[in-house]
Formats: structure tokens, sequence, C-alpha cells
């Protein structure tokens, strides 16, 4: 069953609900990985609510979610394009056990230097422009409660989250509140109007159990919620999982590192082992490809995320 993304407007267009519960592409995030049961959940929100997100960006490009920590987790990292194909993957710190009650704050943050970072990458940049990039400090117990966070420290718009996830799937709900631009289409609408329907829309959404985001289809948990809502449905998005490793790719990382250090990694190891970090999938480079990566008619520079082990 493909996995997708829903997206609602309330009658008076004042509120944006979006729903996704992943299962193929959450599989696929895991496959090659066997991370600890804290970790997968920490992970699997983290890829939810990117999703969630992504799903609005008015540009050809992708949204990065980074939590960066000084705990057992020195990072989790998931890219969403603007057609909500993904990747995502963990970086462990050498040395630090994973307690299997371990939480956002315990393995990312014990030591108060955690950070969230949000980027925005435009597939085309103008002349000059860089990636935009929000960073603000670690706080909340959860995934949610951090991104809800930035955002308010970011002053976007006002912002919830309901995230959860297990082996088996992961989901997500987000409202968010929608400035009000007008038009002969748009309802008569007062401020108290539109902060009753946000008042509501959070309560109604609040009483989401973690169990039910994960077991229930979109539709039957939207309509459980919001039945005596009169809700604007759009057409739903597909999400699905894509990692853009290539031999080729990880040939010009290889060729970065330079022809030293590959002939040392050879001379100690009798050939260079790589494994893709988000989709895990291996590359092996013997003493005659490794000399090929340094001819003198070396295929294009390409970008590559392999770690070299």
């Amino acid at each position: 069953m493909t996995d997708q993304l829903k997206k609602y407007l309330t009658e008076d267009r004042s509120v944006r609900v979006q729903a996704v519960r992943l299962e193929a592409t959450w599989k696929a995030v895991q496959a090659n990985h066997d991370y600890p049961p804290a970790i997968t959940n920490l992970l699997g929100e983290l890829v939810a609510a990117s999703t969630l997100l992504a799903a609005n960006i008015k540009f050809d490009g992708s949204l990065v979610l980074q939590i960066q920590g000084d705990g057992p987790i020195a990072l989790l990292v998931v890219e969403c394009r603007h057609d909500l194909s993904l990747r995502a993957t963990v970086k462990m710190r050498e040395g630090h056990e994973v307690p299997t009650d371990g939480d956002m704050q315990s393995l990312l943050n014990p030591g108060g230097n955690g950070r969230f970072i949000v980027v925005l990458d435009p597939q085309r940049k103008l002349p000059g422009q860089q990636a935009y990039q929000g960073i603000v400090p670690l706080e909340g117990d959860t995934v949610a409660e951090a991104l809800q966070h930035y955002m308010k420290a970011s002053e976007q718009l006002d912002t919830r989250l309901w995230l959860a996830a297990d082996a088996g799937h992961a989901a997500g709900m987000l409202a968010q509140r929608l400035p009000h631009h007008g038009g002969s289409e748009a309802p008569v609408l007062t401020p108290q109007d539109a902060a009753e329907t946000w008042d509501r829309v959070c309560a109604l959404a609040g009483t989401l159990q973690r169990d039910e985001l994960l077991a229930t289809e979109i539709d039957k948990l939207v309509h459980r919620l919001f039945w005596e809502e009169t809700l604007l449905a759009f057409d739903p998005l597909e999400v699905r999982w894509h990692c853009p490793c290539t031999r080729e790719r990880v040939a010009n990382m290889l060729r970065s590192l330079g022809e030293e250090e590959i002939q040392d990694i050879l001379a100690e190891r009798g050939e260079v082992d790589v494994s893709c970090d988000f989709c895990g999938k291996p590359y092996k480079f013997d003493a005659v490809d490794c000399a090929a990566l340094f001819s003198p008619n070396p295929p294009p520079a390409g970008d590559a995320p392999p770690t070299v082990h």
C-alpha cells in the first residue's frame, strides 16, 4: 500500500490540518540498520515531522531536520524533498551506551549542548544564494515539543504537532494556524472566530493517544477526531523513500580524500570498504578500482553521503 500524507482545511480556511502514516517508507529507512527501540522511536518521529513540514514548502528543493547532541546520539537527520521523497540516518557516539528507557533529552542533550537545526535548501539557487538555516537550543521532552519551540522562536505560524513511531509505523498530525488573506471567496472571519477555530482544532487533536495515532488509518482517524467539523480535503500526496547514492558518487567522494589517503587505506586493509550512511548500501573498491579513481580522465564530480570504514 502506498504511504500517503493527507491535507485538510477548516471550513473558515483559518486552520490547516495534515496527517501522515508511514509503513513501507519507514521500514525502508530502517533497512540495513539495527537501531535500539529508543532511537527508532525518535528517528521515526523526526521522519513523520519532516513530511508534514515539507508538504508545505513552496520551492523545488529539500527540508532537512537535524538534531545534534552531546549524548549517546551525536546526530539525527532527515532530508525530505518537495515531492515527499525522503532519507534519514542516525550517527551514534562511540563509547556511549543507549539506555532502553532513554528519551530525547537523555539521548541527545545530557550536557545541555543539543541543537535543533532546520535547513531549507532550494534546488535552484540564485547567484550568491545560500540555503536557509535556523538553529535553536534543544528544548522539550519530545521531537514535537522541540519543533514547536523552533517554530515559536523563528516567529512562524502557530503550529502544533503530534508524533509517534515504533518499528512498524511512523505517524504524525499537524495543525497550523493560517493568516487571513481575504478575497472574494474567503469567508468573513473575525479574529475571535479564527481564535475559536484554532483552539477547537487543537483541543480535538490533543485527545490523540500514541497507540491511536500509530494504529489508525488516516481517514478513520480524522473522522474520529473532527466528525463535527466541516473539513475541505485535498488530494493525497505520496511519501516514499529515496537515497541518491551511486557508485559514481562514492567514487567522487573517495577522490576528494586524495590519492595518498586512499593508498594508506589500501595498504592497511587491502581494499576500501564504503557504506552509505542513509541506506547502508555497501561499496567496495580494490586496488584496481582505486587506481582508476586518479586516472587522467575522472568522471564529473558529485556529492555522496557515505562513510569510509
